[in-house]
């Protein structure tokens, strides 16, 4: 995740994703917007491939969801247009990964 606060008008945060395959790119879209859902947030729009229109060469899905901006990518998309490089000066937030904690 990077933080773009000081450094863009435009979003807070980008959370850049890497999948293995197309299925798997709009599983974690659906999910994303799932769990969005559940807690009140929304996704804003999204480009690429959607569950009406399904792209067979899906690469890169923006999911803008206001103050984050998620871009889900395969590894060949994600190695051609490195956003960490593009936003090289914008700190990096640690995202630690596993199931939910329960209340």
């Amino acid at each position: 995740m990077l933080d773009l606060r000081t450094l863009s008008t435009i979003t807070d945060f980008f959370v850049i994703c890497t999948a293995d395959s197309t299925r798997q790119i709009d599983a974690v879209r659906e999910h994303i917007d799932s769990q969005l859902s559940q807690q009140g947030g929304t996704v804003w729009h999204t480009e690429g491939a959607t569950a009406s229109s399904p792209a067979a060469d899906l690469r890169w899905v923006l999911m803008d969801c206001g103050d984050v901006v998620v871009h889900l990518q395969d590894q060949r998309a994600r190695a051609f247009y490195r956003l960490e490089d593009l936003w090289a000066d914008a700190p990096r937030i640690p995202l630690e990964l596993g199931a939910p904690q329960g209340p």
